[in-house]
C-alpha cells in the first residue's frame, strides 16, 4: 500500500470510529440541543483538536508504547473513565435546573458557555483511552514503518477535518429546532438518560482497566 493510500484508509477508518456513538456523540448532541447551536459547534471543535493530539502521538509511536508498558494503559482506562463519570455526574445533578435560553443580549455569557464547552469537548475526548487505542491501532496497522515526511505534516490537520467535520454535522443536526423543543419538554429524562450512558461508559473503562491486551 503507498502511503497516500494508507493515508486514505486511515482518514476513513477513523470517521468510522467517529461516527459510532460514545460519550463525545453524547456530550455534543446534549451541548447542542440543551445549551445552543454555538456550544455544540465549541464541543465539536474540542473534538477535533483532541484529535489532532491523538493523531500526532499515534504518529510518534503510542501503540507500541502503550504495549510494553502494561501500567500506563491501565492508568489510562481508569482515570478516563472516572473523568467521564464525573461529567455523568454533573449532568445528573443539572438535569432538574431550569435551562436558561441565551439570546444576542448574553454575547459575554455566550463567550464564557462556548469557552466552556469547548474545553468539554477537549476533556472528554482526551480521557477516552478507548480512543486513543483506537488511533494508535489504525495508524499502527495502515501507515508504513517509515512513513514519508509529508504524513506528517498532512495527517494532524486532516484528521482534524475528520473530527471536528462529523461532529459539527452532529451540533447542527441536533441543535434544530424541533430537537431543541423535545430536549426542553424532557429535559430531566434526557439528561439522566445521558448521564446514565456516559455513567456506564466510565465504569466499564474502570472495571475493566485490569484486563490484558489491547
Amino acid at each position: 500500500m503507498t502511503a497516500s493510500n494508507a493515508v486514505l484508509a486511515i482518514l476513513f477508518s477513523l470517521l468510522l470510529g467517529a461516527m459510532i456513538p460514545g460519550p463525545s456523540f453524547v456530550v455534543v448532541a446534549r451541548n447542542a440541543i440543551g445549551i445552543s447551536r454555538a456550544d455544540g459547534l465549541a464541543t465539536a471543535l474540542g473534538m477535533g483538536v483532541g484529535g489532532i493530539f491523538f493523531g500526532g502521538i499515534a504518529l510518534a509511536g503510542l501503540y507500541t508504547l502503550l504495549v510494553a508498558v502494561e501500567w500506563l494503559y491501565i492508568a489510562l482506562k481508569v482515570a478516563g473513565g472516572l473523568y467521564l463519570i464525573h461529567i455523568a455526574w454533573k449532568i445528573w445533578r443539572g438535569a432538574v435546573q431550569p435551562m436558561h435560553m441565551p439570546n444576542r443580549d448574553d454575547a459575554p455569557a455566550l463567550t464564557r458557555s462556548a469557552r466552556k464547552s469547548f474545553w468539554l469537548g477537549l476533556t472528554t475526548q482526551l480521557s477516552n483511552p478507548k480512543t486513543a487505542i483506537w488511533y494508535g491501532s489504525i495508524f499502527a496497522a495502515l501507515l508504513p514503518q517509515h512513513p514519508p515526511l509529508w504524513c506528517y505534516f498532512v495527517l494532524p490537520p486532516m484528521v482534524f477535518a475528520i473530527e471536528t467535520g462529523w461532529y459539527t454535522v452532529v451540533a447542527l443536526g441536533f441543535s434544530s429546532p424541533r430537537p431543541r423543543d423535545m430536549y426542553l419538554r424532557a429535559k430531566k429524562w434526557i439528561d439522566r438518560i445521558a448521564s446514565g450512558v456516559i455513567a456506564m461508559l466510565g465504569l466499564r473503562l474502570v472495571l475493566t482497566a485490569g484486563r490484558t491486551g489491547l
